[in-house]
Formats: C-alpha cells, structure tokens, sequence
C-alpha cells in the first residue's frame, strides 16, 4: 500500500489527475474493504486536488447516506432526486454546477460550498453511490473534472463494487 502521495502543485488540473488516480489504484490494490478504499480515496483526492469537500453518498434504499469524505461537517442523509447529488443520482449523470446558488432546490450542507460536481457510480445500470466533491470558488469544475472523475467513478464500479 502506498502512504505518501505525489502530485506536483505546479501541474495542470489534467496533469495532477493523470498522476493522482494511478495512485489511487494502488492505495487501494489488496484490500477488500468498500469503506476503507472510498476513505483513502477521498482522503487522496482532498490531497492531491486540494479539494474544499469531497466524499461518497451511499445509496441505502430512498436516501443517500453519508459515507466516506474529507472536509466540512456534512449533511448525513439526501432524499431521491433532492439537491445536487439526489438530482445526478436520479438523473444517472454527472452534474457540475457553476454556482450552487442558482441550483433549484440546491442543499446548502457548508454556506462556504460555492460550486459543485457529483459524479454517480453506475454498476449494471444501478447507481451505488455518487462522488461528490464541492469548491469554495465559483465555477470551479469543468469537462477535465468530468473526465477523470467519471473514469474513476468506472473504475470504482468495475474494481471495488
């Protein structure tokens, strides 16, 4: 298992993503566990993107229910197709929001949370979980967000689910 993570400040958004999530593969690789690999996973893209919140939801029956996440004290439980991450779970997508305040029916868990991407985990057309991952910057996530976050998101489906 590796302890210590390696991602250059001074890279690109896409350059510390193609550098971080290698890195994730192998701090995971050998345990069998969901909730100690969302932690560490969490904990390395909190580190390694310099995130303001990220972490899981855990779909457990109507209700998202907090898992594993690094940040602010968060909300515990999201209704079906409530908020950002209860929309992008109902919706089986991934949703950015340039600025959470003109999200209808957004779910403010942190007033400091100004932006927001929630990227679902899909296995055999089932959503298990989504990622979520909020900025205290406006408009802070976009297409390279989406595209390393979605692999990730298949990865985790296809590997640890």
């Amino acid at each position: 298992m590796a302890e210590t993570l390696f991602v250059d400040t001074a890279l690109s958004k896409a350059e510390k993503y193609a550098v971080l999530l290698p890195q994730i593969k192998t701090l995971t690789e050998g345990e069998p566990d969901l909730i100690a690999n969302l932690a560490n996973i969490a904990a390395a893209l909190k580190q390694g993107m310099d995130f303001f919140w990220v972490g899981f939801y855990l779909v457990k029956g109507k209700e998202l229910v907090l898992g594993p996440f690094q940040g602010t004290i968060a909300c515990t439980r999201i209704p079906f197709g409530k908020g950002v991450c209860g929309y992008a779970w109902q919706q089986a997508k991934t949703v950015i929001v340039p600025d959470v305040e003109q999200f209808p029916g957004h779910i403010a868990c942190s007033s400091l949370s100004r932006s927001e991407i929630v990227v679902p985990v899909i296995k055999n057309q089932e959503v298990l979980m989504v990622l979520d991952v909020d900025s205290t910057q406006l408009n802070d996530y976009d297409e390279t967000d989406r595209f390393y976050l979605e692999n990730l998101a298949r990865w985790i489906a296809d590997k640890l689910c």
